[in-house]
């Protein structure tokens, strides 16, 4: 199973990426989170102590030297395209209460996608992740597929794009949804959050016809105090974690049925 959370900044994929992780922990499956979103917080909402010593793989020069043969921070013409990776997940991994978590860091951008030695191991990485573990496996990504390639596309038995009721938010929805189908990645669905009222549901029902949506979480205050207290917000309010108890219960015999065909 594998599992990819996408959707524009602030509208709460890693709160349903932490929850989701924490459910399918609870109910018995490795689990294995990926933190692939520049603005790192997935360990602290999932409650590791410490989130701000962890370091992400992408700044790990001297690692990134050695398995790409090149020079730790010097850029070099020739390094390894297909560095070995197979071993990083039990070294480098954080464990808490049944669910491990990697984090990434940020992929660099530039000119025909910067073929460079941090990108060149983080996409071999996440190809082992997603293409050769039994783990399920979480992503919290971006708003955008930076971390995809079509071969490990092919893997991700769901991308979850997550909205609010927001005109920006839609957009950026429908632009994950076609870059996603560029690289032959279709199964794709919505989860609205920050739903205050049965308006802001039809709201985005209405503007995205074309998706599956897999449910809706409330907005609960609690949630925004808990972040401010820096406190974990997976556990921060009872009836967020009901709602993403139900889209868990939709997700299982999706994925179990993806991987039977």
């Amino acid at each position: 199973m594998k599992i990819a959370v996408s959707g524009k900044g602030g509208v709460g994929k890693t709160l349903l990426a932490s929850l989701l992780a924490r459910e399918f922990a609870d109910s018995g499956y490795s689990v294995l989170a990926i933190d692939a979103d520049p603005d790192a917080n997935l360990a602290a909402s999932l409650g590791l102590p410490h989130p701000e010593k962890i370091i992400p793989i992408s700044e790990m020069k001297e690692l990134i030297a050695e398995r790409t043969g090149t020079k730790a921070g010097q850029s070099g013409i020739y390094f390894k395209l297909n560095p070995k990776v197979d071993d990083l997940p039990e070294k480098y991994w954080q464990q808490l209460d049944g669910i491990k978590l990697m984090v990434m860091g940020q992929i660099k951008k530039g000119g025909g996608g910067c073929y460079c030695p941090e990108n060149v191991l983080l996409r071999a990485l996440i190809n082992h992740l997603l293409l050769s573990r039994n783990e399920v496996v979480i992503m919290d990504m971006a708003a955008g597929i930076e971390h995809l390639g079509r071969a490990t596309a092919s893997a991700v038995d769901k991308l979850i794009v997550v909205v609010e009721p927001g005109r920006r938010s839609l957009e950026t929805a429908r632009t994950i949804k076609r870059l996603a189908e560029d690289i032959g990645l279709k199964n794709i669905a919505i989860v609205g959050n920050k739903i205050r009222q049965e308006s802001d549901r039809e709201f985005l029902i209405s503007s995205l016809p074309s998706f599956e949506f897999l449910g809706f979480i409330p907005y609960d205050q609690a949630i925004v105090d808990a972040d401010l207290a820096n406190q974990p917000v997976a556990t921060a309010s009872q009836k967020v974690v009901s709602a993403v108890r139900k889209i868990f219960s939709k997700l299982v015999p999706v994925t179990q049925q993806s991987r039977l065909n």
